[in-house]
């Protein structure tokens, strides 16, 4: 994780990832009555706005302090600041403003496995007892079959991988799956393989 790196990609006047919410993120987690959520590694807030326009009290752990402020500009533009928390720190060290929160979300954090549990270890331990965890990641299988996400094996998760992180936490695993999903490109739309997941902190 390079904070000079993320600063410098969101240094732009759009939003990188837009600011749409991801459609698997909508599609499993829409119907959930409003709480407290912890957006990992929530860069410019996509998600995070998804969730406090929906009355969620919502905090955005993020290494980038750029993606950060574009996450609190866009909260004051959707009117929802005062639902909106952030937190500028890295995902393998952070303490949380909001926890225990009902949901735990981690979009796309791409980072080596043995990172990547420590990340997940620090976020479902703010997850209360029967809050749901969600996580979202461009899948290994991209590589061969997909489009999009980073090109390299060590930072792509499979479902086995995912697997052996998750088992090693206060967890009952609901699935853990490799879903068709799509990449929009200067060129349009093509195909991508994204892992999902979701789980409920015992």
């Amino acid at each position: 994780m390079d904070k000079a790196f993320w600063d410098q990609k969101y240094s732009v006047d759009e939003y990188v990832y837009t600011t749409e919410v991801n459609r698997f993120v909508k599609e499993h987690l829409s119907d959930l009555p409003p709480g407290k959520m912890i957006d990992l590694a929530g860069g410019e807030g996509r998600n995070t706005i998804f969730f406090a326009e929906r009355g969620w009290q919502v905090e955005n752990v993020d290494l980038s302090s750029v993606g950060l402020e574009k996450c609190q500009k866009l909260a004051a533009e959707r009117k929802v600041s005062d639902l909106v928390f952030t937190t500028n720190a890295s995902a393998l060290d952070f303490d949380s403003k909001l926890a225990p929160v009902d949901l735990g979300l981690c979009a796309y954090l791409q980072i080596p496995q043995n990172d990547l549990a420590v990340a997940l270890g620090l976020l479902v331990a703010d997850i209360k007892q029967g809050g749901v965890f969600f996580g979202v990641w461009h899948a290994l299988e991209n590589l061969k079959d997909g489009f999009g996400g980073p090109q390299n094996p060590e930072v792509l998760p499979s479902e086995e991988s995912m697997a052996e992180i998750l088992a090693e936490l206060p967890l009952s695993v609901q699935f853990i799956t490799n879903r068709d999903g799509q990449v929009q490109t200067k060129e349009g739309l093509k195909p991508s393989i994204t892992l999902t997941v979701m789980a409920i902190k015992l």
